[in-house]
């Protein structure tokens, strides 16, 4: 099964590829999506979505992971963050994917067994949980990594599945 993971953002969005192999999960590729930081938000959510488009039809996963907005100090942030999110959940939706959504907590968890860890434990622990290409450090793509490795750590173990159905809402 083939894995899109997905970090949104207006300014970057993360993205991340994996494929489930039989002993771990194949990192296939992984980048970021960028748009023009004073161009009108419209546009932007535009530029995503032809490039989200693009990814889905490029690697044909079958589900997207896409991490979920937790929490946000600044409303106007929250927002625009919320818009991307959209964006890239009605590609996926449009693709027929099934769609799961996980909280930064939930990531951080699966990834070092933390619900509250750094960023930088979290990117530096991906090497354990995939091979296949490097693991990038750009933040926003080494995120959408981190949210398909938490999707197929789920989709894995039947235990951790039904508590993070639990979680999921």
């Amino acid at each position: 099964m083939r894995i899109l993971g997905i970090d949104p953002g207006l300014g970057t969005t993360g993205w991340s590829v994996i494929e489930l192999g039989p002993q771990h999960p194949w990192l296939i590729a992984a980048g970021t999506i960028t748009t023009t930081k004073n161009a009108p938000t419209p546009g932007r959510l535009v530029v995503l979505e032809r490039e989200v488009v693009k990814l889905i039809a490029t690697y044909r996963p079958g589900q997207a992971a896409v991490e979920k907005l937790f929490f946000a100090k600044n409303v106007t942030t929250a927002m625009v963050v919320s818009q991307a999110r959209g964006v890239t959940l009605l590609c996926c939706a449009r693709a027929a994917l099934e769609i799961f959504e996980y909280t930064p907590p939930q990531i951080k968890q699966a990834i070092t067994g933390y619900g509250n860890a750094p960023k930088a434990q979290v990117i530096d622990m991906l090497s354990h949980h995939v091979q296949g290409a490097s693991i990038p450090r750009q933040n926003d793509a080494a995120d959408a990594v981190a949210v398909a490795l938490t999707h197929a750590a789920w989709h894995r173990i039947p235990a951790t599945r039904a508590t993070m159905a639990l979680d999921r809402s």
